[in-house]
């Protein structure tokens, strides 16, 4: 029998995250605003609107009933494939960073791997529920939905975005888990994915100065190095309880990326660390409260997409932190629900959405 509310935690946190977000995003996005569009508060701006579309969707999506999502499963994964492909035509994509990722329709910018990595989860959900026993059985029954992960996965790679891949890589890993495949074919796939990982991280020239940077950043402070030395300076200076709200220096172009991959740095520069403790702490709990409501779910669909959904967002958030805080290779991936970009904040919004309805049917 459905429940009749949702879980208030879950809620809670990730709202609570959304207005740090706004807030943060005001703080480390108005210097480059007013210098770029002679706007302080543009950046906040554009990001209220999305906020505001991402809750809504969030609250109707806590409405519909999460089985939905497994019969529109394909229909969601070919609209992500073909989104993919569309932005690696140089006529649709727009490239930044050296990487073409995102598409734009006036003032809607769309990036494609945020609409890829959401329809992948909603897709595997489906199938790996609908396919149990074939995908339990044998490596076999895992050769068909492996070949659709290889090739979402190959075109992110492609744009090129491989801190997005792996983080999807480990979500689907996770997912396979929680369906039951046997542990011998969990470890083939472990062993199979390490030298396709090697050959992507080494076959890039700058990837591999990102990994030399990683061991030692001072080896080229002023370019392979920059980034986390610039990251390191931010999280140094915030020291307990940080400089202040707005206070930041690094954000005056030295930090690079300050409102979107590194906004977790001037969060510890500002807030200091009881500013950044608190971030992890909150994305600790959305953890916990995704994968009990996934334990909980009345049925395998509700179990794999929350563990998905939560997945996606918690290793993402991970991989974020672990990069500006020196303890992983620089890769271009935002921090979820505080980081600047609409369309990484809607889907994490939906995808709460999602969580919040399969919490309606948990057993009590």
């Amino acid at each position: 029998m459905e429940r009749k509310g949702v879980d208030i935690t879950l809620l809670v946190v990730v709202l609570t995250l959304v207005g740090i977000g706004l807030i943060m995003v005001l703080s480390a996005s108005s210097i480059q605003a007013l210098s770029r569009h002679g706007d302080t508060y543009y950046f906040l701006k554009r990001q209220m609107t999305w906020a505001v579309l991402g809750i809504l969707s969030m609250l109707i999506l806590s409405r519909f009933n999460y089985h939905l999502w497994g019969r529109l499963g394909k229909i969601i994964l070919l609209l992500g494939i073909f989104i993919l492909i569309i932005v690696l035509i140089p006529q649709f994509g727009y490239i930044a960073g050296g990487s073409r990722r995102w598409l734009i329709f006036g003032p809607i910018v769309i990036q494609a791997s945020e609409v890829a990595k959401f329809s992948l989860i909603i897709y595997m959900a489906g199938y790996l529920a609908q396919k149990n026993e074939r995908v339990r059985a044998s490596f076999k029954g895992l050769i068909p939905p492996l070949i659709i992960i290889g090739l979402v996965l190959y075109l992110i790679v492609l744009e090129p975005d491989l801190g997005t891949a792996i983080s999807i890589g480990v979500t689907v890993f996770l997912m396979f888990f929680a369906a039951g495949v046997k542990m011998t074919n969990m470890g083939l796939l472990f062993l199979g994915s390490l030298p396709v990982l090697y050959y992507f991280m080494m076959g890039e020239a700058y990837r591999r100065q990102r990994l030399m940077a990683f061991i030692n950043p001072w080896q080229d402070p002023l370019d392979s190095g920059f980034h986390i030395i610039q990251s390191m300076y931010a999280l140094g200076s915030g020291g307990l309880f940080g400089v202040g709200f707005g206070q930041s220096m690094q954000k005056f172009f030295y930090l690079p990326a300050p409102s979107t991959d590194f906004i977790y740095a001037v969060i510890g520069e500002e807030l200091g660390l009881v500013g950044t403790t608190l971030i992890i702490v909150l994305f600790f709990i959305l953890a916990w409260r995704g994968i009990s409501i996934g334990l909980n779910a009345p049925d395998l669909l509700g179990t794999l997409l929350a563990v998905g959904l939560t997945t996606m967002i918690t290793i993402q958030a991970i991989i974020n932190i672990g990069v500006v805080s020196g303890s992983l290779p620089v890769t271009g991936i935002t921090l979820p629900f505080i980081s600047y970009g609409g369309s990484s904040l809607v889907i994490m919004l939906s995808s709460i959405g999602i969580l919040l309805n399969i919490s309606r049917h948990v057993r009590s």
